[in-house]
């Protein structure tokens, strides 16, 4: 399975990312974001702070060559991945509803979190049950997910709703003030997922959890 990492100016994870899909058996390889042709089963936008999040997270990585790879990639039915920044770009591109706003408390997080398991009707979190508890670090200072009622309720009824935040018994907990404490969604076709938290930092035991590894190797055929 062939996965590409797109790089941007800023990105800081894709060495994390393309390590773990290694662990996988995947081949991996990262793709400059001038690139404008993308040959790849899965393309993952990774997490950092690309363009230095100037304007606001990933209003500049929307205009790089490699979205427009993006955009044919998700057009034509193919698997996309966002983790963190890389969500970020995917609710600019439109590839995903919704926006992300400044944390609640307006501070930069940076820590291991619960996850509980809302669908796992889709590739991504296929290896993981409804309600299961994982433990996944995140980092992000504008993780702060935001819709309006109706595209929430439609997210719901779709089963696009995919990840919350909760503490280790599965009661939300809500870190960074995203509506409904969500920490994940999809497409309504199931290809396109982004969330917030960082699953390839937790791909090893030695990192204190393997639990992200379970999240990714569902994407992996």
């Amino acid at each position: 399975m062939k996965v590409a990492v797109v790089l941007f100016p800023g990105t800081n994870c894709e060495q994390d990312t393309k390590y773990a899909f290694d662990l996988l058996g995947c081949q991996t390889q990262i793709i400059w974001h001038k690139e404008d042709k993308i040959d790849a089963d899965l393309i993952v936008l990774p997490g950092g702070f690309s363009y230095g999040d100037y304007l606001r997270t990933a209003a500049i990585a929307k205009f790089s060559p490699a979205m427009s790879a993006v955009l044919k990639h998700a057009k034509k039915g193919g698997y996309i991945l966002g983790i963190c920044n890389g969500f970020q770009m995917l609710l600019e591109l439109g590839l995903l509803e919704g926006a992300m706003r400044r944390n609640e408390n307006l501070s930069f997080v940076s820590k291991y979190h619960h996850l509980k398991v809302v669908s796992n009707s889709n590739k991504f979190l296929s290896n993981l049950s409804v309600n299961e508890v994982v433990n996944i670090p995140l980092a992000h200072g504008e993780g702060n997910f935001y819709t309006d009622s109706d595209t929430l309720k439609r997210l719901y009824d779709n089963e696009q709703v995919l990840l919350k935040y909760c503490d280790e018994n599965g009661n939300e907990l809500n870190l960074n003030g995203s509506v409904d404490s969500i920490a994940g969604i999809c497409d309504k076709d199931k290809k396109i997922f982004g969330l917030m938290p960082h699953p390839e930092r937790a791909c090893e035991k030695i990192l204190g959890t393997d639990d992200g590894m379970k999240m990714l190797k569902g994407l992996v055929w």
